[in-house]
C-alpha cells in the first residue's frame, strides 16, 4: 500500500467495516486545535501505528477515544457503537482498553491483585488467567510482589497484562517500547503477535520507528492535529508532507 496523502485516504469507507472509526474529531485547547478533523479507520484484526512529531496530537487523540477526556467533538465508533463521550468505563467495557506513558498500576496491590481488579465484573478464573498471563512473560515470579517494588520496564509489561485481562477487542498502546529493556519487549511483541492472531486489533503510538517497522503493517501520521498521511512505512517515509514535519525539508 502506497502512502497516500490525506485527501486520498479511505475515510470514506463504511465505519461498519472497522473496529475503530473516526470521523471529523476535533478537540479545542483554549484556541489551540490539538486535533482537526481527523478521520482514522482500524479495521479488524490489524496492528496499526499512529505517528508523528512530539506535539502532533497523538496522546490527545489516544484521551478522546479511550473516554479519558470528554470535550472532543466528531464522532467515534467501536464496533459500530458511537462511544465519543461517554466515561472511560463504559468504553472500556464495550471492548477498548489502552496503556499510558506513565504507569498506572495500584502500588499498594501486588501484581497479581493488579490484574485481577482489571477483569470484567464476574469474570470467572480471573486469578488463573492472571498467573498464565504472568508465565508467558516469565513474571510469575514476581505474583506476590507489591507493584512499587518492580521496576521501571516490568511495570510497563504488567500494565499490559492488565490491559488484556478484559478480552478487549481493541487495545491502544501509548510508547509500550519506552524504558523496556530488550528482553522484556521481546516478551511484549511476542504477546502482541500472539493476540493479534486470536484476532485482537491494536492501535500503537510509538517514536522507535524498529517498532513500528517490526509490527505494523500500515502507519498514520499525525501532525499538528491533522493526519497528513497514510501507508506503510516505507512509502509514508517517501511522502513530502511527512519530510516537511520531521526534518522541514
Amino acid at each position: 500500500m502506497n502512502g497516500t496523502p490525506v485527501n486520498e485516504m479511505p475515510a470514506k469507507n463504511p465505519c461498519e467495516n472497522h473496529v475503530l472509526c473516526t470521523r471529523n474529531l476535533s478537540r479545542n485547547f483554549g484556541g489551540v486545535q490539538a486535533l482537526r478533523n481527523v478521520e482514522l479507520h482500524i479495521t479488524r484484526g490489524a496492528i496499526t501505528g499512529l505517528i508523528g512529531p512530539n506535539g502532533s496530537g497523538k496522546t490527545t487523540l489516544f484521551q478522546a477515544v479511550s473516554g479519558m477526556d470528554r470535550n472532543a467533538t466528531g464522532d467515534v465508533r467501536l464496533i459500530r457503537k458511537p462511544i465519543l463521550g461517554k466515561r472511560a468505563s463504559e468504553i472500556y467495557r464495550a471492548g477498548l482498553a489502552r496503556t499510558f506513558q506513565l504507569s498506572r498500576l495500584f502500588p499498594e496491590l501486588t501484581v497479581a491483585e493488579n490484574l485481577v481488579v482489571a477483569a470484567m465484573p464476574n469474570a470467572p478464573n480471573a486469578e488463573e488467567r492472571a498467573n498464565q498471563l504472568l508465565r508467558r512473560v516469565n513474571l510469575h515470579y514476581y505474583h506476590d510482589i507489591f507493584a512499587s517494588d518492580l521496576s521501571y520496564g516490568q511495570k510497563r509489561l504488567v500494565e499490559f497484562l492488565r490491559v488484556i485481562m478484559a478480552n478487549p477487542a481493541l487495545i491502544l498502546l501509548d510508547e509500550p517500547a519506552a524504558g523496556i529493556n530488550l528482553t522484556l519487549r521481546q516478551g511484549l511483541w511476542n504477546m502482541v503477535r500472539e493476540l493479534n492472531a486470536q484476532g485482537t486489533t491494536f492501535l500503537i503510538i510509538e517514536h522507535d520507528m524498529s517498532v513500528i517497522a517490526n509490527l505494523c503493517a500500515d502507519v498514520y501520521v499525525l501532525n499538528e492535529g491533522e493526519v497528513i498521511a497514510y501507508g506503510d512505512l516505507d512509502s509514508v517515509r517517501q511522502n513530502e508532507r511527512v519530510q516537511e514535519a520531521y526534518f522541514g525539508t
